[in-house]
């Protein structure tokens, strides 16, 4: 695995985030969920966008988060995801490789419009989430080289891609294609509801072998489980994969592999801002210890540094030097 060019190859979905403040009036006044994440269609992303106050946009989606925190880690991360050939496509390129993330997937002109998600983050930090996943919902099989995958030490993906039929056949297709090149295959379970609609999905690519390491919260380690409790629901999943790892918020993340267990506190923070993106650079800091060959202990704490990083600004991009609060570790 050590010659392998790439670190990571990420596969997920391609959204472009638009982020702006908002108070709870004005989430009350649009029906919304403070903390929520909902599905919308492209004519209430437009409405509720002409609502919004003004946005930063950013290249995201939750395992282009990841890869984009890899490359601030100073590794070689690459990413898989669908486009369509418009503007916010073309912001999403740019934006994704100019954090030195490999993207070549070409944009589609038969997919609608590109993907985006709004984000309104409250003064308590809490971010709503209204996402239109377009085009990111089409990505073919056509779309994965076996060569691509074969060439990463580790293939990460992302629950939330699992729904549409299109892109979870691109998901089994690289899964294959690792499994044949000695490639590992990261997995990250999303969201609990996203266990819900596929829980019998997730089960079995857990105990078929086809998951080096699953990552997972607390709330979806529970759910995928179906444990009332947090050291039983390790328990149950711990055995079932490699490496196991499951964040808890502000109690820190814990990871187990075998007979041994690792656990991390969170590291301290000035000033909580956004939790956009927390899990998702958690991710890269713990892949790129493991890309390294660091402990279980060390790889948490790498996560731990990049997400405390992260939810102390806007956005889901580290705008620290990862490498510089990392260089003791790395």
């Amino acid at each position: 695995m050590n010659d392998k060019p790439l670190d990571v190859l990420a596969i997920g979905n391609a959204i472009v985030d638009v982020i702006a403040d908002a108070d709870d009036a004005f989430l009350s006044s649009q029906g919304l969920d403070k903390g929520s994440m909902r599905l919308i269609d492209e004519g209430e992303a437009l409405r509720l966008y002409d609502e919004m106050g003004p946005g930063r946009e950013v290249s995201g989606g939750s395992a282009g988060n990841t890869a984009a925190g890899l490359a601030a880690f100073g590794l070689k991360a690459g990413f898989i995801g669908q486009v369509a050939d418009d503007e916010l496509g073309d912001i999403y390129r740019h934006d994704i490789s100019a954090t030195g993330v490999s993207f070549t997937t070409p944009a589609r002109g038969d997919v609608g419009a590109s993907a985006r998600c709004l984000i309104l983050v409250t003064p308590d930090a809490q971010r709503t989430m209204n996402t239109f996943l377009g085009a990111a919902q089409r990505l073919p099989a056509a779309a994965i080289r076996a060569e691509e995958v074969a060439s990463a030490k580790i293939l990460y993906l992302e629950g939330y891609l699992w729904d549409p039929e299109e892109p979870r056949a691109a998901m089994e297709a690289a899964i294959e294609a690792a499994r044949a090149s000695g490639t590992k295959v990261a997995f990250t379970l999303s969201d609990s509801f996203c266990i819900s609609r596929h829980h019998g999905d997730f089960v079995r690519l857990i105990d078929d072998g086809r998951i080096d390491i699953l990552f997972a919260n607390e709330d979806e380690i529970l759910a995928l489980s179906g444990k009332d409790e947090f050291e039983a629901a390790v328990a149950a999943v711990a055995p079932r994969v490699p490496v196991l790892v499951v964040t808890r918020s502000e109690k820190g993340a814990i990871a187990v592999a075998g007979d041994e267990r690792a656990e991390v506190g969170a590291e301290p923070i000035e000033r909580l801002v956004d939790t956009t993106g927390a899990g998702d650079l958690f991710a890269a800091g713990f892949l790129a210890g493991q890309t390294r060959g660091k402990s279980l202990a060390d790889s948490l704490k790498l996560g731990a540094i990049a997400a405390a990083e992260v939810i102390q600004h806007y956005g889901a991009r580290p705008e620290a030097d990862l490498k510089l609060l990392a260089r003791a570790l790395l």
